[in-house]
Protein backbone atom coordinates (compact mmCIF):
# COMPACT_ATOMS: atom_id res chain seq x y z
CA UNK A 1 0.00 0.00 0.00
CA UNK A 2 1.47 3.37 -1.15
CA UNK A 3 2.31 6.13 1.38
CA UNK A 4 -0.04 9.14 1.32
CA UNK A 5 1.03 12.45 2.94
CA UNK A 6 -1.33 13.51 5.67
CA UNK A 7 -3.06 16.92 5.92
CA UNK A 8 -1.48 17.47 9.33
CA UNK A 9 2.01 17.41 7.79
CA UNK A 10 1.03 20.02 5.20
CA UNK A 11 -0.57 22.15 7.88
CA UNK A 12 2.56 22.14 10.08
CA UNK A 13 4.70 23.33 7.16
CA UNK A 14 2.31 26.16 6.38
CA UNK A 15 2.11 27.19 10.01
CA UNK A 16 5.91 27.26 10.29
CA UNK A 17 6.19 29.39 7.17
CA UNK A 18 3.53 31.76 8.47
CA UNK A 19 5.38 32.16 11.75
CA UNK A 20 8.59 33.03 9.89
CA UNK A 21 6.73 35.50 7.68
CA UNK A 22 5.06 37.17 10.64
CA UNK A 23 8.39 37.44 12.47
CA UNK A 24 9.99 39.03 9.44
CA UNK A 25 7.15 41.52 9.08
CA UNK A 26 7.32 42.41 12.79
CA UNK A 27 11.10 42.95 12.59
CA UNK A 28 10.72 45.13 9.50
CA UNK A 29 8.04 47.26 11.15
CA UNK A 30 10.21 47.71 14.26
CA UNK A 31 13.18 48.77 12.18
CA UNK A 32 11.01 51.29 10.34
CA UNK A 33 9.43 52.60 13.55
CA UNK A 34 10.21 56.38 13.68
CA UNK A 35 11.07 56.18 17.37
CA UNK A 36 13.60 53.42 16.76
CA UNK A 37 15.02 55.24 13.75
CA UNK A 38 15.41 58.37 15.92
CA UNK A 39 17.18 56.37 18.64
CA UNK A 40 19.53 54.77 16.13
CA UNK A 41 20.26 58.12 14.54
CA UNK A 42 20.93 59.68 17.94
CA UNK A 43 23.38 56.87 18.74
CA UNK A 44 25.23 57.42 15.48
CA UNK A 45 25.24 61.27 15.37
CA UNK A 46 26.80 63.24 18.26
CA UNK A 47 24.27 65.61 19.81
CA UNK A 48 26.20 68.80 19.13
CA UNK A 49 27.15 67.99 15.55
CA UNK A 50 26.04 70.80 13.22
CA UNK A 51 24.71 72.90 16.13
CA UNK A 52 25.63 76.35 17.42
CA UNK A 53 25.92 77.27 21.10
CA UNK A 54 25.05 80.86 21.94
CA UNK A 55 26.95 82.48 24.81
CA UNK A 56 25.16 85.52 26.24
CA UNK A 57 27.45 88.01 27.97
CA UNK A 58 25.63 90.33 30.36
CA UNK A 59 28.20 93.07 29.78
CA UNK A 60 29.56 95.27 27.00
CA UNK A 61 32.05 94.19 24.32
CA UNK A 62 35.61 94.64 25.58
CA UNK A 63 34.61 94.10 29.22
CA UNK A 64 36.57 91.38 31.03
CA UNK A 65 33.49 89.12 31.01
CA UNK A 66 33.34 89.53 27.24
CA UNK A 67 37.07 88.93 26.72
CA UNK A 68 36.93 85.71 28.76
CA UNK A 69 33.86 84.43 26.92
CA UNK A 70 35.48 85.01 23.53
CA UNK A 71 38.57 83.22 24.77
CA UNK A 72 37.09 79.98 26.13
CA UNK A 73 34.60 79.62 23.27
CA UNK A 74 37.52 79.22 20.89
CA UNK A 75 38.54 76.02 22.69
CA UNK A 76 35.43 74.54 24.27
CA UNK A 77 33.89 73.13 21.10
CA UNK A 78 36.58 70.51 20.62
CA UNK A 79 35.66 68.96 23.96
CA UNK A 80 31.98 68.55 23.08
CA UNK A 81 30.71 65.59 21.00
CA UNK A 82 30.10 66.89 17.49
CA UNK A 83 32.40 69.93 17.83
CA UNK A 84 29.71 72.69 17.74
CA UNK A 85 30.39 76.29 16.80
CA UNK A 86 30.02 79.12 19.33
CA UNK A 87 28.52 82.59 18.93
CA UNK A 88 28.99 85.30 21.59
CA UNK A 89 26.12 87.76 22.06
CA UNK A 90 26.39 90.80 24.33
CA UNK A 91 23.28 91.66 26.35
CA UNK A 92 24.48 94.34 28.80
CA UNK A 93 22.49 96.05 31.51
CA UNK A 94 21.72 96.10 35.24
CA UNK A 95 24.92 94.35 36.27
CA UNK A 96 24.09 91.24 34.21
CA UNK A 97 20.48 90.97 35.39
CA UNK A 98 18.98 91.45 31.92
CA UNK A 99 21.02 88.51 30.63
CA UNK A 100 20.16 86.37 33.67
CA UNK A 101 16.44 87.03 33.26
CA UNK A 102 16.64 86.24 29.55
CA UNK A 103 18.41 82.91 30.00
CA UNK A 104 16.15 81.82 32.82
CA UNK A 105 12.86 82.60 31.06
CA UNK A 106 13.41 82.71 27.30
CA UNK A 107 15.79 79.87 26.43
CA UNK A 108 15.12 76.17 25.94
CA UNK A 109 16.76 73.54 28.19
CA UNK A 110 18.58 72.08 25.18
CA UNK A 111 22.19 72.84 26.10
CA UNK A 112 22.52 75.41 23.31
CA UNK A 113 22.62 78.53 25.52
CA UNK A 114 25.23 79.61 28.04
CA UNK A 115 25.60 82.92 29.84
CA UNK A 116 28.08 84.81 31.95
CA UNK A 117 26.45 86.95 34.64
CA UNK A 118 27.44 88.71 37.85
CA UNK A 119 28.34 86.45 40.75
CA UNK A 120 26.46 88.57 43.31
CA UNK A 121 23.15 88.90 41.45
CA UNK A 122 21.42 86.56 43.88
CA UNK A 123 21.36 89.30 46.54
CA UNK A 124 18.60 90.96 44.54
CA UNK A 125 16.61 87.73 44.69
CA UNK A 126 17.11 87.45 48.46
CA UNK A 127 15.83 90.95 49.14
CA UNK A 128 12.88 90.53 46.78
CA UNK A 129 13.57 93.08 44.06
CA UNK A 130 10.84 93.17 41.43
CA UNK A 131 13.40 93.25 38.60
CA UNK A 132 14.50 89.69 39.40
CA UNK A 133 12.82 87.11 37.17
CA UNK A 134 15.08 84.16 37.97
CA UNK A 135 15.76 81.63 40.72
CA UNK A 136 19.52 81.47 41.32
CA UNK A 137 19.27 77.94 42.61
CA UNK A 138 17.57 76.65 39.43
CA UNK A 139 20.15 77.75 36.89
CA UNK A 140 22.31 74.93 35.53
CA UNK A 141 25.76 75.84 36.82
CA UNK A 142 28.71 75.10 34.51
CA UNK A 143 31.71 76.63 36.30
CA UNK A 144 33.76 79.73 36.99
CA UNK A 145 37.43 80.31 36.14
CA UNK A 146 38.36 81.52 39.62
CA UNK A 147 36.85 82.93 42.82
CA UNK A 148 36.59 86.72 42.83
CA UNK A 149 38.50 89.11 44.99
CA UNK A 150 37.25 92.70 44.90
CA UNK A 151 39.01 96.02 45.28
CA UNK A 152 38.20 99.71 45.37
CA UNK A 153 40.40 102.05 43.36
CA UNK A 154 40.40 105.85 43.24
CA UNK A 155 41.91 108.60 41.12
CA UNK A 156 45.25 109.58 42.63
CA UNK A 157 44.40 113.28 42.36
CA UNK A 158 41.19 112.89 44.41
CA UNK A 159 41.26 114.88 47.68
CA UNK A 160 40.83 111.74 49.82
CA UNK A 161 44.30 110.56 50.77
CA UNK A 162 43.58 108.10 53.57
CA UNK A 163 40.77 105.77 54.63
CA UNK A 164 40.20 108.01 57.64
CA UNK A 165 39.48 110.85 55.20
CA UNK A 166 36.66 108.70 53.79
CA UNK A 167 35.25 108.09 57.27
CA UNK A 168 35.24 111.79 58.16
CA UNK A 169 34.25 113.52 54.92
CA UNK A 170 30.94 115.31 54.43
CA UNK A 171 31.39 115.25 50.66
CA UNK A 172 31.85 111.57 49.71
CA UNK A 173 33.64 110.57 46.51
CA UNK A 174 31.50 109.47 43.56
CA UNK A 175 31.86 105.80 42.61
CA UNK A 176 30.51 104.45 39.32
CA UNK A 177 28.36 101.31 38.94
CA UNK A 178 26.22 99.55 36.35
CA UNK A 179 23.40 98.79 38.74
CA UNK A 180 22.00 96.70 41.55
CA UNK A 181 23.75 93.41 42.12
CA UNK A 182 27.06 94.60 40.72
CA UNK A 183 30.17 94.91 42.87
CA UNK A 184 30.35 98.59 41.92
CA UNK A 185 26.99 99.18 43.57
CA UNK A 186 27.03 96.74 46.49
CA UNK A 187 30.58 96.90 47.86
CA UNK A 188 30.59 100.65 48.65
CA UNK A 189 27.33 100.11 50.57
CA UNK A 190 28.93 97.32 52.56
CA UNK A 191 32.04 99.38 53.33
CA UNK A 192 29.88 102.24 54.56
CA UNK A 193 27.80 99.94 56.76
CA UNK A 194 30.66 97.87 58.20
CA UNK A 195 33.65 100.25 58.20
CA UNK A 196 32.03 103.68 58.08
CA UNK A 197 33.69 104.62 54.78
CA UNK A 198 31.54 107.09 52.83
CA UNK A 199 30.82 106.86 49.10
CA UNK A 200 28.21 108.23 46.73
CA UNK A 201 27.33 105.58 44.16
CA UNK A 202 26.39 106.77 40.66
CA UNK A 203 24.68 103.81 38.98
CA UNK A 204 23.24 103.33 35.50
CA UNK A 205 26.44 103.10 33.45
CA UNK A 206 25.91 100.55 30.62
CA UNK A 207 29.24 98.82 31.16
CA UNK A 208 32.91 98.95 32.00
CA UNK A 209 34.03 101.06 29.03
CA UNK A 210 31.59 103.83 29.98
CA UNK A 211 32.86 103.79 33.55
CA UNK A 212 36.46 104.00 32.33
CA UNK A 213 35.60 107.12 30.31
CA UNK A 214 33.75 108.62 33.27
CA UNK A 215 36.85 108.11 35.40
CA UNK A 216 39.12 109.74 32.83
CA UNK A 217 36.74 112.71 32.42
CA UNK A 218 36.60 113.22 36.19
CA UNK A 219 32.86 112.50 36.46
CA UNK A 220 33.62 109.95 39.18
CA UNK A 221 36.49 109.38 41.58
CA UNK A 222 36.31 105.67 42.33
CA UNK A 223 35.02 102.25 41.39
CA UNK A 224 34.71 98.83 43.05
CA UNK A 225 35.21 95.71 40.96
CA UNK A 226 37.36 92.58 40.66
CA UNK A 227 41.08 92.31 41.24
CA UNK A 228 41.33 90.05 38.18
CA UNK A 229 39.78 92.65 35.88
CA UNK A 230 41.97 95.42 37.29
CA UNK A 231 45.07 93.46 36.33
CA UNK A 232 43.53 91.94 33.20
CA UNK A 233 43.05 94.66 30.60
CA UNK A 234 43.52 98.24 29.49
CA UNK A 235 43.20 101.00 30.51
CA UNK A 236 44.33 99.69 33.90
CA UNK A 237 47.80 98.68 32.72
CA UNK A 238 48.38 102.26 31.61
CA UNK A 239 46.63 103.85 34.56
CA UNK A 240 48.79 101.98 37.05
CA UNK A 241 51.96 102.73 35.09
CA UNK A 242 51.14 106.45 35.02
CA UNK A 243 49.96 106.49 38.66
CA UNK A 244 46.54 107.71 37.53
CA UNK A 245 44.75 105.54 40.12
CA UNK A 246 45.55 103.86 43.41
CA UNK A 247 43.93 100.89 45.16
CA UNK A 248 42.40 101.63 48.56
CA UNK A 249 41.51 98.16 49.84
CA UNK A 250 40.82 94.56 48.82
CA UNK A 251 38.32 91.93 50.01
CA UNK A 252 40.42 88.73 49.95
CA UNK A 253 41.50 86.99 53.16
CA UNK A 254 45.21 87.40 52.43
CA UNK A 255 46.74 90.26 50.45
CA UNK A 256 46.84 89.53 46.75
CA UNK A 257 50.41 89.04 45.42
CA UNK A 258 49.93 91.99 43.07
CA UNK A 259 48.64 94.20 45.92
CA UNK A 260 51.14 93.58 48.72
CA UNK A 261 50.77 97.11 50.16
CA UNK A 262 46.97 97.29 50.08
CA UNK A 263 45.04 96.38 53.27
CA UNK A 264 42.28 93.77 53.23
CA UNK A 265 38.81 94.36 54.58
CA UNK A 266 39.61 91.86 57.33
CA UNK A 267 42.63 93.91 58.43
CA UNK A 268 40.46 97.02 58.43
CA UNK A 269 37.80 95.34 60.55
CA UNK A 270 40.57 94.62 63.06
CA UNK A 271 41.86 98.21 62.84
CA UNK A 272 38.43 99.72 63.45
CA UNK A 273 37.47 97.09 66.05
CA UNK A 274 34.33 95.92 64.27
CA UNK A 275 32.24 93.66 66.59
CA UNK A 276 31.79 89.94 65.74
CA UNK A 277 28.12 90.23 64.72
CA UNK A 278 28.99 92.85 62.10
CA UNK A 279 31.86 90.71 60.83
CA UNK A 280 29.48 87.78 60.37
CA UNK A 281 27.17 89.91 58.26
CA UNK A 282 30.10 91.08 56.15
CA UNK A 283 31.08 87.45 55.54
CA UNK A 284 27.59 86.76 54.11
CA UNK A 285 28.16 89.39 51.44
CA UNK A 286 31.77 88.40 50.77
CA UNK A 287 30.77 84.77 50.20
CA UNK A 288 29.47 85.85 46.79
CA UNK A 289 33.10 85.91 45.71
CA UNK A 290 33.06 82.11 45.67
CA UNK A 291 31.02 82.31 42.44
CA UNK A 292 33.76 84.41 40.87
CA UNK A 293 33.02 87.45 38.76
CA UNK A 294 32.44 85.47 35.55
CA UNK A 295 30.37 82.37 36.42
CA UNK A 296 28.90 80.38 33.52
CA UNK A 297 25.29 79.17 33.66
CA UNK A 298 22.88 77.43 31.33
CA UNK A 299 19.09 77.20 31.16
CA UNK A 300 17.10 75.77 34.08
CA UNK A 301 15.80 72.24 33.59
CA UNK A 302 18.74 71.05 31.50
CA UNK A 303 19.12 67.27 31.55
CA UNK A 304 21.90 65.80 33.67
CA UNK A 305 23.50 64.28 30.56
CA UNK A 306 23.84 67.60 28.74
CA UNK A 307 24.79 69.48 31.88
CA UNK A 308 27.63 67.01 32.41
CA UNK A 309 28.73 67.40 28.78
CA UNK A 310 29.01 71.17 29.18
CA UNK A 311 30.67 70.99 32.59
CA UNK A 312 33.21 68.46 31.36
CA UNK A 313 34.00 70.51 28.25
CA UNK A 314 34.41 73.70 30.30
CA UNK A 315 36.68 71.95 32.81
CA UNK A 316 38.85 70.49 30.02
CA UNK A 317 39.06 73.89 28.34
CA UNK A 318 40.50 75.45 31.50
CA UNK A 319 43.21 72.75 31.45
CA UNK A 320 43.96 72.98 27.73
CA UNK A 321 47.71 73.73 27.25
CA UNK A 322 47.14 76.17 24.38
CA UNK A 323 44.39 77.95 26.31
CA UNK A 324 46.60 78.24 29.41
CA UNK A 325 49.50 79.56 27.34
CA UNK A 326 47.28 82.19 25.76
CA UNK A 327 45.78 83.48 29.00
CA UNK A 328 49.22 83.50 30.61
CA UNK A 329 50.39 85.94 27.93
CA UNK A 330 47.49 88.20 28.92
CA UNK A 331 48.40 88.04 32.59
CA UNK A 332 45.27 86.03 33.46
CA UNK A 333 45.09 82.97 35.68
CA UNK A 334 42.68 80.15 36.52
CA UNK A 335 41.73 78.54 39.81
CA UNK A 336 38.47 76.88 38.75
CA UNK A 337 35.36 76.18 40.75
CA UNK A 338 33.36 73.54 38.89
CA UNK A 339 29.66 73.21 38.17
CA UNK A 340 28.67 70.65 40.81
CA UNK A 341 30.19 72.76 43.58
CA UNK A 342 28.53 75.94 42.30
CA UNK A 343 25.18 74.13 42.08
CA UNK A 344 25.43 73.23 45.76
CA UNK A 345 26.67 76.73 46.64
CA UNK A 346 23.70 78.33 44.85
CA UNK A 347 21.34 76.36 47.05
CA UNK A 348 23.31 77.28 50.17
CA UNK A 349 23.50 81.05 49.62
CA UNK A 350 19.83 81.43 48.71
CA UNK A 351 18.79 79.89 52.04
CA UNK A 352 19.44 82.71 54.50
CA UNK A 353 17.76 83.39 57.88
CA UNK A 354 15.33 86.33 58.14
CA UNK A 355 17.77 88.51 60.11
CA UNK A 356 20.36 88.31 57.31
CA UNK A 357 17.78 89.11 54.65
CA UNK A 358 16.58 92.10 56.69
CA UNK A 359 20.17 93.36 56.93
CA UNK A 360 20.71 92.92 53.19
CA UNK A 361 17.49 94.82 52.48
CA UNK A 362 18.66 97.76 54.57
CA UNK A 363 22.16 97.61 53.09
CA UNK A 364 21.23 97.38 49.42
CA UNK A 365 18.18 99.61 49.44
CA UNK A 366 20.01 102.81 50.37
Amino acid sequence: MAFQPTNSFKSSKVQGFNRILLGFLFLTLELLNPLNLERASAQQTPYYQGKTIRVIVGYQPGDTHDLWARMYTRYMGKYLPGNPTFVVQNMPGAGGMIAANHVFNLTKPDGLTLATVGGALYFNQLIGRAEVKFDWNKFTWIGTPEPAGLLVYMRTDAPYKTLDDLRQTNDPPKCSATGLGSAGYDLPRLLEDILGLKFKVISGYPGGADQDLAMERGEVHCRAFTIEAFFGREPYFTWVKKNFVRVLLQTVQQRHPKLPDTPTIYELMDRYKIPPERRRLASVYLSSGRFGSRPIVSSPGLSAERANMLRDAYAKTLKDPEFLEEISKRGWSVDPVYGEELQALAKEVTSQPPEVIDWLKKLLSK
